[in-house]
């Protein structure tokens, strides 16, 4: 067969890439991955005591939105990564809202906590729990973004499992946020930070053998 009658051939009948259909695809892995991880939470560890006290529901607050950060500044990258090409996308303006937020939570945390206080701010009392359920919680997330994503076509594997793991994580944080008794902002931000680090790092190594062709 000939390259030009090949090539018609394979044009023939192709149907355009509906608009949206990737963002609807990755928005319904989230919600359906956020819905399935917080039901492993309640059947886990529980949610926190006292959760509609005043203080509780502030603490719990600032948690969410620094993780929401997270999960839109992640997901709009991932949405970009998605598509062919995106080995040349640039990260750092998309990630730029998170580190922030994570600077600004730390300088915040130094200011309002005397140093004499300030390990124990940091240990806090579930310190473990947090490193631990973060990634846990993470994990069905991941694996409906990797499905969601496989219906795509990224070519950037490693950094597309990478910000894909980066998402999970926000969504992992998100539902730990409604257990966590530690209110330190310090606390939030070294050891979220950490669990949010490790499942990027898990994700990158994961992307190119889950999201290969």
């Amino acid at each position: 067969m000939k390259t030009d009658s090949l090539i018609e051939m394979l044009s023939t009948n192709v149907e355009p890439v509906r608009r949206g259909e990737i963002w609807r695809s990755l928005a319904l892995a989230l919600v359906l991955g956020l819905v399935a991880a917080f039901g492993v939470m309640l059947v886990t560890i529980g949610g926190r005591p006292k959760l509609i006290a005043p203080q509780s529901l502030f603490s719990v607050a600032l948690k969410t939105v620094f993780a929401l950060t997270v999960i839109v500044s992640s997901g709009v990258a991932l949405i970009r990564l998605a598509k062919p090409e995106g080995e040349r996308m640039r990260l750092a303006p998309y990630l730029l809202p998170m580190l922030l937020a994570l600077l600004l939570g730390g300088l915040i945390g130094l200011g309002l906590v005397v140093s004499s206080s300030r390990a124990a701010a940091v240990i806090g009392t579930q310190t473990w729990t947090c490193i631990t359920c973060i990634p846990l919680f993470a994990l069905l997330p991941f694996l409906a973004l990797i499905f969601a994503l496989r219906r795509a076509a990224p070519t950037d594997l490693r950094r597309t499992g990478a910000i894909a793991g980066l998402l999970a994580g926000g969504v992992g944080a998100v539902v730990y946020a409604f257990h966590c008794p530690d209110d330190s902002v310090l606390f939030v931000t070294v050891w979220y930070g950490s669990a949010l680090a490790f499942c990027t790092l898990i994700g990158a190594l994961l992307g190119p053998r889950f999201l290969r062709w």
